[in-house]
Parts: C-alpha cells; structure tokens; sequence
C-alpha cells in the first residue's frame, strides 16, 4: 500500500514538473448556448462537469446536460453569474478542479481569473496578468505598436481631462472616437465631429464607462472612415507554440453588436490574411497569452488595417472557424488550460469552404431589433446537409429579460460564398420559431440585399438601413 502511495506521489510531482493540469471536474461559470457547447466539449474529452444556474434558469437545458447542477443565486446576474464568491463555492462545494467562463460574464474578468489561480482552480483560459494586460485597451494598444502592428492614431495611453483630450483631437484630426479603456460591447464609446461637441462626449463617455465598468478612464482614436470589422483567431500554448486560424468578417452589425459573421473575409487576400495573422500572433506572444483568442482588426477602403483589441476568451463566432479548420476550439482550450502542447503547426492549416453564422435572437427587427422575450411556443431549426445549430433552446423554453437575447447559432457551410448563400437561404426558410419575434426575417433580408450579396457594404450599413426606416421585412 505504500510504494503504491508513493508511485502516486510521484506521478503527480511529475506532472507538475512538466507543467500538466490535473482537470478532471469542470465548472462552467456560464449558460445557454455557450455552456452547452463547452458541456459537450468535456465530455468528448471524459472529463466531469457542472453546471450552474440562477433561479430563473432551473429547466436550462446546460442544467440536465450537465453531471451536476447548482444554484447560486437569483435571476439577476449580479446576484449569480457574476457573483464571484457563489462560482468559488460552488466549486468547493461539487470538487472541480477548474472553470471554464466561456464568453461574457466573468470571461473576461482578470480578478476573476486571479481568485481561480489562487484558490488551486484551473482556469480555462489566459492568465490573469494576460487578461489585465490586454483588457486595458491602451496596454493593449501599446503592445501592438511595441511588435510593429499597424494601429489607428490616436492618444498615448489615458486622456484624462478635457484640455489634455482637446490637444489630442486638434492632433489628430475629427471625427474623433472617444473609447472607454475597459469598454466591450459598445458601452463607453463616443464619436465627436467637432471641439464643442468632443466636450460633450468626453463627459459622457467618461459617465458611461464609470457606470458600465467602473472605470471611467477613456482614450482617443482617429475614426476610420467607413471600416470593415474583421478579426483573427489565434492560440497559444504554454510552450511559446502560437498559430493563426485565419479570420472572420464580422462588418454586418448593429449597434457595434453582431449579426453575421463570415470566413473567410471576402475583402482579406491571401497576402492580407498572413500578414495579419502575423500581427495576430506577435501581439498575444508579447502578451504571454497561453489560449484561445480573437485580435480585432478595422480594415479601411484602402486595404490597410489597423489594430484594435484583443478579445481574451472563446468569442460567440469561434464556430464559423471550426468548421472552416476541422479545429474544435472549446477543446484547444481546455487542453492548453491542462498543459498540452499544441497538436498543430502553422504549415498544417487549411481552410476549406466558405461558412456564415447568422445569430437567431429575440428581437424585433421591424421595432429596431427591441427585445422580444416570452416562452418559445414552438422551436423547430434546421437540419441537413452543411447545417449546424448551436442553441439552448427548445419548445416550451422561456426565453428571459434578464440574460442576452439569444436563441441559437445558425451555422451554415458551401464551397463558395454562392453556395454558402444558398444553404443559409435553405436553413433560415427551415427554422420555425413561435411565441418571440426573431432575427430570421432580418436575415431573410440580408440574403437577397444586393449590397450584402457583393459584399459591398462597411460597419455602419445595418444602422444606415435602419435611420432610413428599413423594418427588414
């Protein structure tokens, strides 16, 4: 009994000394779709999991796909999802040994990611330092230029007055953007045309991003006249191995929310394509970062691009990347988390077809996309040849108003845009969705748009449409 002690002892010291993780329980401190998707992905790798919930989501779907289940909170996600003590607990309570915080929530969060360290928890991520690093939107700016990327003009670091920012915006030239150092989703973003008008906006932005992030720190950046929005995905492992996986075009969006997104980009050659994946992984090696992880990049009418930020997590598009790789992401992820070694190099990947993700949320695109919560009376998707879904939904399912509006991920694959185009066209008159208003009309729409189907069209094409009254019908 002990020499067997020992030959365990010693195992474990050796996995140590070779930098493995010992996951064999995983929490996931998400839900929906997201937590679904990682559900699936743990179990393909026989590993444990658990999942939590808040009150409102007892009948999830990630609640029974998982081994466990437990509540940490009510609805309110300040009260659950982001209540970091309650994830903790729940870990100590179930036995996992690692998080996986998939997007949004605390995904992005380094405290989080710091507490999961300290406390003996894997986290299925970067590390914190890397997280703080390239969250902060000016140190994250920095660190491209230290590696040579091409970045969009703008202030060194923080503005953190108005005359100091007017001085910047006389510098640089309007319209000018004001950018919240912590900012995400659209919050903490303001455009001025003008000295009086950047005095407005430099308040409200600082306003906004306080309220939002509770840092009101802000930046400058020269806006690009008419952008596409296209990132690329990359990962690292804790070896110094880094690949890029290519890029998704994500212009077609709402709000600076997406709608579509597409790989690859029809505007990125093939020289474009390499040269900012090399950008792409210059910047997250700088950086230390040892994931999953998207650089975001503005694309102007010229053909140059520009660096923006880095998006530290497993993004909601990282399907349309699968299925134009073959490379399961969600895996790549945990199996860096645990100290393997990138099974791929650089020369080994190739991209094959053409694929869309359409997201299918509870909006009204006819009311300006207006949230459309309620009980889903009926939910029929789509099946077939070049189809995938990822959802958490199904019949019966209430869709909430407390969490984001999604019902699924529409994913579609052809050889050519063409006939990719086809197969959405096919799926979205297949998916069948009563009780909440839907994206698919606005999707429907955007297949016979002659802009879209040229790929004419920049950032801000979507909420043109709708200041000229489009209702997508």
């Amino acid at each position: 009994m002990r020499s067997l002690w020992n030959l365990a002892l010693a195992y474990f010291a050796s996995q140590i000394v070779r930098g493995v993780e010992i996951v064999q329980k995983v929490l996931i401190a998400n839900r929906g779709e997201i937590a679904v998707r990682i559900i699936r992905a743990c179990h393909d790798l026989g590993l444990q999991t658990v999942a939590v919930y808040s009150e409102a989501d007892a009948e999830a779907m990630h609640v029974h796909h998982a081994d466990e289940a437990i509540c940490i909170g009510p609805a309110q996600s300040m009260k659950s999802y982001l209540k970091i003590p309650n994830i903790i607990a729940a870990c100590e309570i179930t036995g996992a040994d690692a998080v996986h915080p998939g997007y949004g929530f605390l995904s992005e969060n380094a405290n989080f990611a710091s507490i999961c360290e300290s406390s003996g928890l894997t986290f299925i991520g970067p590390s914190s330092k890397s997280i703080a690093l390239l969250g902060d939107k000016a140190m994250a700016k920095a660190t491209a230029k230290s590696v040579k990327c091409p970045v969009i003009p703008g202030s060194e670091g923080i503005v953190h007055d108005v005359e100091s920012g007017l001085k910047n915006a006389h510098k640089f030239g309007y319209p000018l953007f004001i950018k919240a150092v912590a900012g995400g989703g659209g919050k903490g973003i303001r455009i001025a045309f003008s000295d009086e008008d950047f005095v407005q906006k430099f308040i409200q932005a600082r306003t906004e991003a306080e309220a939002s992030f509770n840092n009101p720190d802000v930046y400058l950046e020269r806006m690009i006249v008419n952008p596409r929005h296209v990132e690329v995905q990359v990962v690292g492992d804790k070896y110094g191995n880094y690949i890029y996986l290519g890029e998704r075009d994500c212009t077609i969006q709402r709000r600076r929310q997406k709608l579509i997104e597409e790989a690859p980009s029809p505007k990125v050659s093939d020289s474009l394509r390499k040269k900012m994946g090399q950008c792409a992984v210059e910047i997250v090696k700088a950086a230390h970062y040892q994931s999953v992880g998207t650089v975001e990049f503005l694309l102007d009418e010229q053909g140059s691009f520009y660096f923006m930020e880095v998006n530290t997590r497993i993004q909601v598009e990282h399907t349309i990347t699968e299925e134009l790789t073959g490379i399961d992401l969600v895996k790549q992820q945990i199996c860096i988390a645990r100290g393997e070694k990138l099974a791929h190099r650089q020369k080994d990947i190739t991209f094959n077809g053409h694929i869309f993700e359409f997201r299918i949320n509870a909006e009204n695109p006819s009311q300006n996309f207006a949230p459309s919560p309620g009980q889903l009376e009926h939910y029929t998707p789509p099946g077939g040849p070049h189809v995938r879904v990822d959802s958490a939904c199904y019949g019966g399912y209430k869709i909430s108003p407390h969490y984001d509006s999604m019902i699924a991920k529409l994913i579609v694959k052809g050889a050519t845009r063409e006939e990719a185009i086809a197969h959405a066209k096919r799926a979205l008159k297949e998916f069948h969705i009563a009780g909440v208003h839907s994206t698919i009309p606005f999707h429907q729409y955007m297949l016979e748009d002659q802009r879209f189907l040229t790929h004419n069209y920049t950032i801000g094409y979507i909420d043109q449409l709708i200041s000229e009254g489009c209702n997508f019908t």
